[in-house]
């Protein structure tokens, strides 16, 4: 069944006084019964590693921007487009390949772009040109978004009073590979350049596609669809479901905030007075990990509780996080007592969020994970852009003004959203 026809199965799923309508698509084949126990730990651990390994791509440029900068004679502002591109592409990679996981079988969808994303790493690896290590940054995030095909997946798994602890675990993976990513980018471009870093991840990625093509179960597709049709979908549901519209907005403007530290800290550091290089910023994603313990608690209060309650909590350490970089931004400890907090939080926001977009129809989980993760890599992405800029102006003081802006304007949509889509 084509998907223009499933669109118009709509159901009034609120109380009386709402007038929200939610999707609901005819799956493929008959729906299997609600999971009752969570999939194996062998399973999930999996997931998380796989999760954690391929979302570390979007981040290892991060830590070597000034010294690409310096390979290429190029500036601040230029070569901070590298990660502005990288995050753009992964915006673009989630709407185009992302629904897919809703009508083709996963596994074979992941390892195809797991070995996509091999050819681009090596692309940017022997890039002659800073344009030409841009471009290719941009297809690495294009491809990169497997992690967004694995979270619906092991949210699949879970039964519906486990589903936060199930995403939260995974998540933690994510973030794990986020911050460990920029760790292991500063000391491999120490030890033997920034070009060997792209190397080690296309060796890195080709392993990982030949070991969850032996391992990762074969998943059925949820529904039937063109893929145009598919695609055309995502505007339907983003119009039609409220708390995916809330979401996303939420996650974008925390994102942005997120991505406009680690866009301007290598070259934060490179100033008077710290005068740190590459591993320094690399080793400031080994204290953030901290925050990985931060994502399963997100997860199993979000089962607890109404997970948007979690968000104003996070709001508040990510502004409390940026108070702190603000003041103490010019001391290597207090960028460390930063991280901690910007990390956790964001971390928090996040998880609870997810939890959210996996309490909506089974049936379109990877449409909705689609449209939400779209938003909040756009939201990444113009925070980056708009702190690059901030940093060639007005230094630190205007990346951390950018910061929270972002995070402010989340606050106000926290507060004026608050109590019509607490889901």
């Amino acid at each position: 069944m084509w998907v223009g026809e499933k669109l118009r199965r709509w159901m009034h799923n609120r109380n009386a006084t709402s007038h929200t309508v939610r999707f609901v698509a005819v799956p493929a084949t008959p729906p299997s019964h609600v999971p009752s126990h969570p999939p194996s730990r062998r399973l999930i651990w999996l997931l998380t590693i796989a999760t954690g390994a391929s979302v570390a791509n979007l981040y290892y440029n991060q830590p070597l921007l000034s010294d690409i900068a310096r390979t290429f004679h190029a500036s601040s502002r230029a070569t901070g487009a590298i990660a502005t591109l990288t995050q753009a592409g992964y915006a673009v990679g989630l709407l185009l390949f992302v629904p897919l996981g809703d009508v083709i079988e996963r596994r074979r969808l992941i390892v195809t772009l797991l070995c996509c994303v091999t050819g681009a790493l090596l692309l940017a690896a022997v890039g002659p040109t800073l344009g030409v290590v841009a471009a290719a940054s941009f297809a690495i995030g294009v491809t990169t978004v497997v992690p967004q095909l694995i979270l619906p997946f092991a949210a699949g798994l879970a039964p519906p009073a486990m589903r936060g602890r199930v995403v939260g675990h995974v998540v933690s993976g994510l973030l794990v590979g986020i911050l460990a990513g920029r760790a292991v980018a500063g000391v491999v471009n120490d030890l033997a350049g920034w070009r060997a870093m792209y190397v080690a991840a296309a060796g890195a990625m080709l392993a990982l596609a030949l070991l969850l093509r032996a391992v990762l179960p074969v998943s059925r597709p949820a529904v039937v669809a063109s893929y145009g049709a598919l695609v055309r979908s995502l505007g339907t549901l983003f119009r039609g479901e409220p708390v995916i519209r809330d979401a996303a907005l939420l996650g974008a403007l925390i994102f942005a905030a997120f991505s406009a530290f680690w866009t301007t800290l290598a070259f934060r550091l490179q100033e008077p007075p710290l005068h740190s290089g590459s591993a320094v910023a690399g080793a400031f994603g080994l204290i953030g990990l901290v925050g990985a313990g931060v994502a399963p608690l997100a997860g199993r209060r979000a089962d607890r509780r109404r997970p948007r309650a979690t968000i104003g909590l996070a709001l508040l350490g990510n502004v409390a996080a940026w108070l702190v970089l603000l003041v103490f931004g010019h001391t290597l400890w207090g960028i460390g007592v930063g991280v901690l907090l910007l990390d956790a939080a964001t971390q928090a926001a996040q998880v609870s969020n997810q939890a959210r977009v996996y309490a909506l129809p089974v049936e379109a989980h990877s449409r909705f994970n689609t449209i939400y993760m779209v938003c909040y890599f756009i939201g990444g992405s113009l925070g980056s852009a708009v702190a690059v800029l901030a940093w060639s102006a007005f230094r630190w003081n205007g990346v951390c003004a950018v910061a929270l802006t972002s995070l402010l304007l989340a606050y106000g949509v926290y507060l004026a959203r608050r109590g019509r889509h607490d889901l």
